[in-house]
């Protein structure tokens, strides 16, 4: 079936994370069941070849009746435009459709006071001490080494022992090299000598409480917790952590360049979007501190 091997070129051959096949996939099922409907007839490699707008359009039209916005119908889009090319094969033209506009949001950045704080509130609740110095030391990589949750959790014992940076593996297995703060140097060891759990180079770095790969929902609910006990925004996750990150290193002065290897974007327009963050951040300072604001 097409959609098995659309699953398998996502995953082998195109290196998608498991997250974004599985979103992929399901746009493709969607798609098939919508275009039977719609025409009337068992979905082959003929009627996706003489898929039109108009047809999208309709698709498009019931994914919104089904409640979605404007940046997951630009997503689901994005999909079915893949799905499509790789049902139909190089050389095919695909049918034309303008994508809803989509607003870019700016990312709201935590203190680093508030990165901190959050960081020690999640410890302090955990319900044993080598969890606290976990979640202590995910937290403070998350921030001090602007790293995504899913890097994170994707970390082995092959990074031990820790050094002044670390080779991180991110998006489509593309590696970069972070350096490590003493501070999140210092947190992780600290973890690592209370985890009761061996530290094989094959194994998960951060542990769940039964020995197994710690789950990502698991650190956003401990972020959850925190955020609602210190009264900070619920725009602040761990992903936020690593927003703050990028944020306080350009306002530092850190180039757009730097800022991209070291946030692992393979392009630059992704990491320009920090300009708008620091910019933001001085006409709120501007608008606090000046007389006439």
């Amino acid at each position: 079936m097409i959609v098995i091997r659309w699953d398998k070129h996502l995953r082998h051959d195109r290196r998608r994370s498991d997250h974004t096949a599985r979103a992929y996939v399901a746009t493709a099922h969607r798609l098939i069941g919508f275009l039977g409907r719609h025409r009337g007839a068992a979905v082959d490699a003929a009627m996706l070849a003489a898929v039109e707008p108009a047809d999208l359009r309709a698709y498009l039209a019931e994914r919104r009746g089904d409640g979605i916005g404007n940046t997951s119908a630009a997503r689901e889009l994005s999909a079915v435009r893949g799905f499509l090319a790789f049902a139909l094969g190089e050389g095919q033209s695909l049918p034309r459709l303008k994508g809803p506009r989509v607003k870019r949001g700016v990312p709201r950045p935590v203190s680093p006071d508030e990165a901190v704080a959050l960081a020690e509130d999640a410890a302090e609740s955990a319900s044993a001490p080598w969890i606290a110095a976990r979640d202590l030391a995910v937290l403070l990589l998350l921030y001090g080494a602007g790293l995504r949750v899913g890097e994170a959790m994707g970390l082995t014992g092959e990074i031990l022992p820790l050094g002044e940076s670390m080779r991180v593996t991110g998006k489509r297995a593309k590696t970069r090299i972070v350096p490590l703060l003493a501070p999140v140097r210092a947190a992780i060891d600290d973890y690592v000598r209370q985890c009761p759990w061996p530290m094989e180079r094959g194994a998960p770095l951060f542990r769940g409480a039964r020995g197994g790969p710690l789950s990502a929902d698991l650190v956003r609910r401990a972020v959850r917790g925190a955020r609602a006990r210190l009264g900070l925004s619920e725009r602040t996750t761990p992903h936020a952590l690593r927003h703050s990150f990028a944020t306080h290193l350009l306002g530092r002065g850190a180039d757009l360049r730097s800022l991209q290897e070291l946030l692992g974007h393979a392009s630059l327009s992704s990491t320009q979007i920090y300009t708008a963050v620091d910019a933001a951040h001085l006409l709120d300072v501007y608008r606090n501190a000046h007389p006439r604001a």
